[in-house]
């Protein structure tokens, strides 16, 4: 494109983006992104346990969980079962009506969960859930 100026002389306007610092930003939130997005997916790998009734629970408060090691952790932090009775009074701060939601995998074995079952009935904790996945059906 051409403009005449003032003095009546013909020159051309500068026309072309400069594509090299937008590559370069666009370069640097994918490194970001690459970077954060296994740390964002934090949390105990489960393979839960398939019924037919599933309740939908919007708010979560304490959850104990129990992987397939037995291993034993109070949201994402791991915990002994013998402290495990004084975490969650802790977790619960004297509301006895907070939800208590316990979730195990398929292949731990009952005795562990009713151990655990055992140490928070100990602790005086009342509202307890069990987690489940609901079961898939084939629709006709």
């Amino acid at each position: 494109m051409a403009f005449t100026t003032p003095k009546g002389t013909t020159q051309t306007s500068l026309a072309d983006i400069n594509i090299t610092p937008l590559v370069d930003v666009v370069l640097v939130l994918l490194v970001i992104f690459m970077l954060t997005a296994p740390i964002l997916q934090s949390g105990i790998e489960v393979n839960l346990p398939k019924t037919r009734t599933v309740k939908v629970v919007r708010n979560e408060k304490v959850v104990i969980t129990i992987d397939k090691a037995d291993s034993l952790y109070v949201g994402n932090d791991p915990v002994n079962i013998h402290a495990l009775g004084s975490i969650v009074q802790q977790k619960l701060n004297g509301d006895a009506n907070t939800p208590v939601y316990v979730r195990a995998d398929e292949a731990v074995p009952f005795g562990v969960f009713a151990e655990v079952m055992d140490v928070l009935e100990q602790a005086n904790v009342t509202n307890l859930s069990v987690v489940t996945q609901p079961l898939r059906t084939k629709s006709k």
